[in-house]
């Protein structure tokens, strides 16, 4: 992360609310804002992430930072939490979501339930409490069935999942309170999202996360498909990254914006590169294709150079051996 943003943040601390702060891309998110002098009241109800997490995060930035922050156990789908939770604060960082296509497509009520029900909740709270933004996680499923590549904000397809729907359904609602309310939205598209607190132990996990236990256990990983689909993985720091500039931006309010990398990498050669990394020496069984997947995956990241001063600063190469490193640090010892 560049350090004229943490410059920028740490000079002026604010009242944050963060939603999903147990989870991987939350506890993240989390960890930066104590860390730089911030007042945060956090949401979870550890539905996917864990009181581990917290605890992370409480570690490395030891109790001087940690009593800013307040945490609350409570469900986005209960209106009354996210009305509690939302009080006094100036910014809110909406993480909290039930993630995975394959989830959804077993458990579409449930994703329905956190996912819209609980969003519209979020957006609800956010603008009785009188919030100056909220910036929320979108999803790179929207694009659904286009072909386009590199995937442009305004070019999508039919969704091919129900948590596609979800996600496309919090676009639509947010640019509605836009309009209706006044309240300054921003929504972040993520692009398959990876790093440190990524949880490996989920079925639901992230491919990568769920690569590297596998490789560094001595078992082979599942690659659906042929494995020659591509995605355009982003290492967590990158949307921090992203999600911190788009607080601020000033011509950010209302927009949906990809945060990525711009590249793409196939499932093979991810592989490839992981069992390097590992230094593993067993090979991958396949399985096949999945309902909802996409087949290629890739950012234009035009818009968020533009509108947020965005560049990714964590190249894939690094990222990932920064996450083999953590979960041989943390994972290994613990098991």
């Amino acid at each position: 992360m560049q350090q004229a943003l943490l410059d920028s943040l740490r000079a002026r601390p604010r009242r944050w609310l963060l939603t999903g702060s147990a989870g991987f891309i939350g506890s993240n998110l989390l960890e930066v804002l104590l860390r730089n002098g911030q007042q945060v009241v956090s949401l979870d109800n550890f539905a996917t992430g864990h009181r581990r997490n917290l605890d992370q995060v409480r570690e490395a930035v030891g109790d001087r930072a940690w009593v800013n922050h307040r945490f609350i156990e409570g469900d986005i789908a209960d209106p009354q939490a996210c009305q509690q939770a939302s009080e006094g604060a100036e910014l809110v960082l909406h993480q909290a979501a039930l993630g995975s296509v394959p989830r959804s497509i077993n458990d579409p009520l449930g994703t329905h339930r956190a996912n819209a029900t609980g969003f519209l909740n979020m957006l609800v709270a956010a603008k009785d409490a009188g919030v100056e933004r909220f910036v929320y996680a979108a999803s790179s499923s929207t694009y659904g069935d286009s072909p386009t590549l590199p995937k442009v904000e305004d070019v999508i397809g039919r969704p091919l999942s129900p948590y596609a729907v979800t996600k496309y359904l919090n676009e639509l609602y947010a640019d509605v309170f836009g309009r209706c309310y006044g309240l300054a939205t921003i929504g972040l598209r993520y692009f398959n999202v990876f790093g440190p607190r990524q949880d490996p132990s989920s079925p639901y996990s992230g491919v990568i996360s769920l690569f590297i236990r596998a490789l560094v256990e001595g078992r082979p990983p599942t690659i659906y498909g042929d494995g020659e689909q591509t995605r355009d993985f982003t290492y967590v720091a990158n949307v921090v990254d992203g999600v911190l500039r788009a607080c601020t931006a000033p011509d950010a309010s209302g927009e949906v914006i990809n945060v990525a990398t711009g590249g793409r990498i196939s499932l093979n050669e991810l592989f490839r590169v992981l069992k390097t990394l590992t230094g593993a020496t067993v090979e991958p069984t396949y399985g096949g294709t999945r309902a909802g997947d996409v087949r290629d995956s890739q950012a234009d990241i035009g818009k968020a150079r533009r509108l947020l001063g965005y560049e990714p600063s964590v190249a894939l190469d690094r990222g990932l051996e920064q996450t083999v490193a953590w979960f041989r640090k943390t994972q290994m010892t613990t098991a």
